[in-house]
């Protein structure tokens, strides 16, 4: 009983410590912004954006974390299986963003001179429907 007691104590000490220092204690409901003092990754859905909207957005992306020392960017796109294009002139590869956004980065020197590569996010990370992008170091 009594070093149930002690333990209480001590787990008590603990938490009021806790309290006054929380440390480095990530926000789990971080919405996509940028926490750089905790991480160095940067999350953004693309879903329902169209393939214009998409190369604006990455555009600022990749400039605003590059310029704020972000290691990568996972990129979420979906697998393009709901996208509507009822042109039999289009590409069914090139119209789904996660084929076009890296080949604008790609075409994009301002872009692509930051980029150390672009590959298939894993599965758990989303698969299929994902990027990851990883900088190349950014010079201060």
């Amino acid at each position: 009983m009594i070093k149930n007691l002690e333990e209480k104590d001590s787990d008590l000490k603990d938490w009021e410590k806790f309290l006054e220092e929380p440390g480095n204690i990530q926000n789990k409901d971080n919405d996509g912004t940028i926490d750089l003092k905790y991480n160095k990754k940067f999350k953004f859905d693309f879903h329902g954006y169209t393939i214009e909207k998409a190369n604006l957005t990455i555009e600022k992306i990749i400039s605003k974390c590059y310029e704020n020392g972000i290691n990568e960017i996972l990129v979420i796109t979906g697998k393009g299986i709901h996208s509507k294009d009822n042109d039999v002139y289009s590409s069914s590869e090139y119209n789904k963003l996660k084929s076009t956004i890296p080949l604008f980065i790609k075409n994009e020197p301002s872009l692509s001179s930051k980029i150390k590569n672009i590959k298939s996010a894993p599965r758990d990370k989303g698969g299929e429907g994902a990027l990851i992008i990883k900088f190349k170091k950014s010079i201060k």
